[in-house]
């Protein structure tokens, strides 16, 4: 039951203090953003900017002249201006620094209506999502390893496995490069039987040409879907393939904008729409992209390998949105993780539970963050260790509760 509403005399709430957090994850560096305000209530985002986290920092000092010593509660007329004012608009370190401050935002109003998120936007619609696990491959490099990793993470529960086979590639696969994939695939496949769901992701690596014969190549393996075929670029390019592939596409998480999420649906890009609320604007920017989609009958993923922030806000996401379809998470990542925040993930079989708890659910630990302080990480996708997401020495954490 909500609390009553409050008095008119108490609605003074003003933000009075904007500070981040940068936690070194080896794959990357986490980037929260807190709010603070003069009631006391304080709220945390995420805007975790793969490998450009200065300029996002810079990004998030810039909008602290508007934001200080205004109502937080207002989150849309925020965004707006924040947004309409940058002159430059979208793009992925504004848009990364709006995203972080939009979710504090949404966590404090969720706190001071004692309401979680989600009952904010509509919801619930439901009380569990399924999920699709990342990172679950760490360390593997041939088939057999890929189909070890797999059966481990199947007995954990998990019910649906996304990873990248396609090594260093970039535009073009060699024969056998193309050849070695298909087996790494054919191997999971082998491994889990057909129950589990596949999905394989392209990281953007492939011409319109090469994608096209993948997904050919991919189909007799039934992938749920083949993520980001083409580089971002061109969204002409990804609409074909689309329109020549025999298996589900996705993609999205580099759409920044409504604008850019019109173009993307209006040219029937894929089959499911994957913004990343910590890129895209925040929470109520997903919510409306997935409303977007709805009429176009697109399923919405969001795109979600990011910390425990985020991963909070893509659930509030998953229990207020109707055609939000599965939600992407690391299986296992760096073991301080868990020291970073209270994150309580409950997951049996093969679902996450939507939490109940005021906001966001997830609250910052600030001098744990402070004691993995920031080391540069450069992308590995193209240069043959994408697997490799640890550290030599440490070993990754599941951080679920209620392991089935």
């Amino acid at each position: 039951m909500l609390p009553p509403p409050r008095k008119k005399e108490d609605k003074t709430l003003k933000i009075t203090e904007i500070k981040t957090f940068v936690a070194n994850a080896y794959r990357t560096n986490f980037v929260f953003v807190k709010l603070y305000t003069d009631e006391g209530i304080t709220g945390v985002g995420e805007g975790t900017l793969e490998y450009k986290e200065h300029a996002l920092l810079g990004a998030v000092e810039d909008l602290k002249g508007y934001l200080l010593g205004k109502d937080p509660r207002r989150i849309e007329e925020h965004v707006f201006h924040m947004y309409r004012d940058s002159y430059w608009r979208t793009g992925p370190v504004l848009m990364s620094a709006i995203s972080a401050v939009e979710m504090a935002m949404w966590d404090i109003t969720g706190k001071y209506y004692g309401a979680p998120v989600h009952a904010l936007l509509g919801g619930p619609v439901r009380e569990e999502i399924e999920l699709y696990a990342n990172g679950w491959f760490a360390g593997a490099r041939k088939p057999e390893e890929f189909a070890a990793k797999a059966r481990a993470a199947v007995e954990k529960g998990v019910r649906a496995l996304k990873w990248d086979p396609f090594g260093s590639a970039y535009l073009t696969l060699e024969r056998r490069e193309f050849a070695e994939s298909i087996d790494c695939v054919a191997a999971v496949r082998d491994a889990v039987g057909g129950d589990v769901e596949l999905l394989i992701e392209g990281h953007g690596r492939l011409n319109v040409e090469t994608a096209t014969r993948m997904a050919r190549a991919l189909a007799p393996y039934g992938p749920m879907f083949f993520e980001e075929p083409v580089p971002p670029d061109n969204l002409d390019a990804l609409a074909e393939v689309h329109r020549r592939s025999p298996v589900p596409i996705a993609a999205g998480e580099r759409i920044y904008s409504l604008a850019a999420c019109r173009e993307f649906l209006q040219k029937g890009c894929a089959d499911f729409f994957q913004p990343d609320p910590s890129h895209c604007g925040g929470i109520l920017a997903v919510k409306k992209m997935a409303a977007m989609a709805e009429p176009y009958y697109v399923s919405v993923a969001p795109h979600n390998p990011s910390g425990p922030v985020a991963n909070a806000a893509c659930l509030q996401l998953a229990g207020a949105t109707i055609n939000y379809a599965i939600l992407e998470i690391m299986l296992t990542d760096v073991s301080w993780r868990r020291e970073l925040t209270d994150e309580m993930v409950e997951f049996r079989a093969g679902k996450i539970h939507v939490p109940n708890r005021p906001g966001l659910g997830v609250e910052l630990r600030e001098e744990a963050c402070r004691s993995h302080p920031f080391q540069p990480v450069y992308l590995r996708h193209y240069n043959g260790v994408l697997t490799d997401i640890r550290p030599e020495g440490k070993h990754t954490a599941y951080y679920f509760q209620n392991f089935d």
